[in-house]
């Protein structure tokens, strides 16, 4: 039998499967992590204790649980959280924490530095997306003038996946859907790194190769090997960021497939017969040459759900507080009784792109409980998914499929609720491991085991939510107090 592994480091957890040759999960495994929040706007991983290690264990736990030959498994593949920042030293050892996604707003500064420098229609055209906290490129240069001690003795600066790689294969590489939030210094129409439009962020000798997602990177090292349990010389493809492979997990594979993850943060990746030019969406060539993906995603969503379990339901067991809550929720009416709540608690990403906003939770009386106040967080969640949906829209770009994925698909509320609000059909698959499962389908393709449309056979259509129409008044209205809550206190929130 041959085997395939994935494993997907998350933004709190990191989860792991093997697959067969048929897409049947051998066994699976997965590990928390904590996401370190030193100051206001700075989000960060220490990336041998959450990332490292965390691959190490999982990967030891399936050998051990699938009782399987390690060089039955023909392929790896591996992704996570992206786009991240981590300086190496030569040595290849970190210098710092990882500095995460766009939930890190640390770079705003050099965000405006950079925008005011090149002009912004300029960094759209050249790089396909506007610089926001998304973008690597500014960081770089956050980091190069706040610390510049660790920027001198950076050899490379990688992701988060580019560094699972190099632990595993010795080999220092990026895929092109990930090196695509590289801005201003990556150039989408050459398919490569550039400092055309600025020399002053870093020298490009100091990024790793570029690489298609499924070209392979390397081998595992026998070092890396008496880590992992992993067969030395096994193929490791280059992987890329965990929203790709999540989106690869539920076949979204053409034109006009949409995929939309919920997880730490709601991240949605629509796929295009062509570029897209649009400042509020992001672009990235997609995980093969010659397809095109268009990007959004909010800044809070599952994130904001660990916030309310901590500080309004502390006391419930953890290992059930989320089912306890959605039981809670589904005992609000549509509408949460009038509460309306902004989920902008670390700023917001599509379609605004404001650092500054807060959140907001408006329309509190005395008759509101635990349960009205955990549905208006997550109707919030799906306002703020709506306006996401309408942006696209907006593009020229509808979705003719929504394949939804990620634990927020087990919340009926929350799902149900982003159909009734955007009037929109999401397609859930069979299986919802998400990333860790593209990942093992991605070295399965890369070694030819299996044609790119044999995920639809891997992963069957489970369910649908279709949208409930006897809501869409309702919904049509609070969308328009969601948006000019956010309209009328902008100035207020900076």
């Amino acid at each position: 039998m041959r085997y395939y592994l994935g494993i997907d480091i998350g933004t709190f957890e990191s989860k792991g499967v093997l697959v067969d040759s048929a897409g049947a999960i051998i066994a699976s495994a997965a590990k928390p992590h904590r996401m370190i929040v030193p100051q206001a706007g700075w989000a960060e991983h220490r990336p041998i204790e959450d990332w490292w290690n965390d691959f190490t264990f999982i990967s030891q736990k399936l050998l051990a649980d699938s009782a399987i030959n390690p060089r039955d498994i023909k392929a790896i593949g591996t992704s996570a959280i992206g786009p991240c920042m981590l300086p190496l030293d030569k040595s290849g050892a970190p210098l710092m924490n990882a500095v995460l996604y766009g939930v890190d707003t640390r770079a705003v500064q050099e965000i405006n530095d950079l925008a005011a420098e090149i002009g912004e229609d300029v960094i759209l055209e050249k790089c396909g997306n506007a610089l926001t906290s998304q973008s690597i490129g500014p960081k770089i240069l956050w980091l190069k003038r706040n610390r510049p001690d660790i920027y001198r003795n950076t050899r490379k600066i990688v992701t988060s996946t580019s560094y699972l790689v190099y632990r595993l294969t010795s080999t220092l590489v990026v895929d092109h859907y990930t090196a695509a939030n590289t801005g201003p210094i990556y150039d989408v129409e050459n398919r490569c790194f550039s400092d055309a439009l600025t020399r002053d962020i870093i020298d490009l000798d100091r990024l790793p190769d570029l690489l298609w997602t499924t070209e392979i990177a390397g081998t595992v090292t026998q070092e890396a090997a008496e880590a992992t349990g992993l067969a030395a010389g096994t193929p490791v493809i280059c992987g890329t960021a965990d929203a790709a492979a999540e989106a690869i997990s539920v076949g979204v594979l053409d034109a006009g497939d949409m995929m939309m993850m919920y997880g730490s943060t709601v991240f949605i990746i629509g796929l295009a017969a062509k570029r897209v030019r649009d400042q509020r969406l992001g672009y990235a060539p997609w995980l093969f040459d010659g397809q095109h993906a268009l990007m959004s995603g909010l800044a809070t969503s599952g994130t904001l759900t660990h916030w309310f379990r901590e500080n309004v339901a502390r006391e419930l067991d953890p290992a059930s507080a989320f089912r306890e809550l959605a039981e809670e929720a589904a005992l609000s009416p549509p509408g949460a009784k009038g509460l309306v709540m902004l989920p902008y608690f670390s700023g917001e990403r599509t379609p605004i792109h404001d650092p500054n906003a807060k959140g907001v939770i408006f329309g509190l009386d005395l008759t509101h409980g635990r349960g009205d106040l955990y549905r208006a967080l997550l109707e919030g969640i799906a306002f703020g998914t709506h306006h996401i949906f309408q942006t696209h829209d907006e593009a020229g770009e509808t979705p003719h499929l929504i394949f939804a994925v990620g634990g927020g698909t087990k919340n009926k509320v929350w799902a149900q609720a982003t159909s009734d609000i955007s009037g929109k059909t999401q397609i859930v698959r069979q299986k919802t491991v998400g990333a860790s499962y593209g990942d093992a389908f991605l070295a399965a393709y890369a070694v030819g085991d299996v044609k790119i449309d044999a995920i639809r056979d891997w992963n069957p259509v489970e369910y649908e939510f279709n949208p409930r129409r006897e809501y869409a008044t309702l919904y049509k209205d609070k969308f328009k107090i969601f948006r000019e809550l956010y309209v009328r206190n902008s100035d207020l929130m900076r």
